[in-house]
């Protein structure tokens, strides 16, 4: 089959791969339909993250249709048409039966090694580094599914694959970070990132009652999307983002704040970004945390910074001082995105959200190479782009 290939920094390729194979019991193979390029996989097409191999497949954002059906499979059949979430879980564990699917204890065979690094082991994911347990991803032809009876859902066939298929991954990523501000009626809620995510949380802020969004980005196309979604924009080149925020609510700050960036933030943003820059390219820290930074100073007393932005290590700077002397909540994590298909997918039957608003860019998997790059200069417009094995 087809399959988009790691090789190294900046260097994806299409190229010819084994066909995945049924290897236990509650497996299935799907037959790729749609699948997508997240922000979180330019972390990979950057080489910022650890214990990526030669040859490895790419992609956590895929649906299609289920070609075949380990023995023990009990819920889905051939035929089905599947959205897949990035995360894996086993639907057992002590996390998987409290909600927690993206803590699974089981579906990362390489446990031992991400607990040296970061204390214990989160789920398995797909298409995301062999410390994340080394599955093959979804931006293929085919796709073999661990677990296939607890994380795939079935969708209708009156719902397009652009319309479901960000429930693998940027709807319920974005839906949780605002789920985390604990919104109420009249609630101001800043959004550091305009990307896919940044964007589903825009729409999901306004879902759950927020009065204001303010979106925060520098790329006019990404601004303009969220402008359309009824947010208010600031460009960070443009405009002090603190001093705009406190002028904005009257001097108190956000009730919530949410980092959709994580560790690849733009160094030209400030000085201390430029400085965190520096850090990393001379391997004296792992990450660029200043949206973090600048989500704290700006959240109101007794505030919350959700943060679903990807960090990999250890962040340097950070003003606890200004979160402990004034009651800041913190909230993050991978989604559990099992934990919010079914009422995600509810609200895209109801009319409520259609999450292919984000689409910028449709294209063949062999185009995929030279979308990774589009997508990374932020060029032509790209947004959000889908692949069409």
């Amino acid at each position: 089959m087809k399959a988009l290939t790691w090789h190294g920094k900046h260097d994806i390729r299409c190229e010819s791969v084994p066909d995945p194979q049924i290897e236990e019991g509650r497996d299935a193979i799907i037959k790729v339909t749609a699948c997508a390029i997240c922000g979180s996989d330019l972390h990979l097409y950057n080489g910022i993250m650890p214990d990526m191999h030669s040859g490895d497949i790419m992609g956590h954002e895929t649906m299609g249709e289920v070609v075949e059906v380990g023995k023990d499979n009990r819920k889905l059949r051939v035929g089905d048409r599947v959205v897949v979430p990035f995360t894996i879980a086993c639907g057992e564990c002590f996390f998987c039966k409290r909600g927690f699917f993206s803590g699974c204890e089981r579906s990362n065979p390489n446990s031992q090694k991400v607990k040296k690094m970061w204390g214990n082991s989160p789920a398995g994911l797909f298409g995301y580094t062999h410390l994340l347990g080394g599955y093959s991803g979804g931006q293929a032809e085919y796709l073999r599914v661990p677990y296939a009876d607890v994380g795939p859902v079935k969708v209708p066939d009156e719902l397009t694959d652009e319309q479901v298929l960000f429930l693998s991954d940027i709807f319920p990523t974005g839906y949780m970070a605002a789920e985390f501000c604990n919104i109420h009626a009249g609630d101001t809620i800043a959004i550091w990132g305009c990307g896919p995510v940044g964007q589903m949380a825009i729409r999901s802020a306004f879902l759950l009652g927020a009065e204001r969004v303010i979106a925060i980005d520098t790329v006019p196309e990404r601004l303009a999307l969220a402008g359309q979604s009824g947010a208010i924009t600031l460009d960070f080149m443009d405009k002090d983002i603190y001093d705009t925020i406190m002028e904005l609510t009257g001097g108190r700050g956000a009730d919530a704040c949410i980092d959709a960036v994580g560790t690849e933030a733009d160094p030209s943003a400030s000085w201390d970004s430029r400085i965190d820059r520096i850090k990393v390219a001379t391997f004296m820290g792992t990450d660029r945390p200043h949206v973090l930074r600048q989500a704290i100073q700006c959240c109101r007393n007794f505030g919350v910074v959700s943060i679903v932005g990807v960090y990999g290590g250890y962040l340097d700077k950070i003003p606890m001082g200004s979160a402990i002397n004034r009651g800041l909540t913190f909230r993050m994590g991978q989604t559990p995105v099992q934990h919010y298909l079914p009422l995600l997918l509810n609200r895209i039957e109801n009319g409520e959200i259609d999450p292919s608003f984000v689409v910028t860019h449709r294209a063949s998997l062999e185009e995929g190479p030279d979308l990774y790059k589009t997508f990374y200069e932020k060029k032509d417009g790209c947004i959000k782009v889908v692949l069409t094995p």
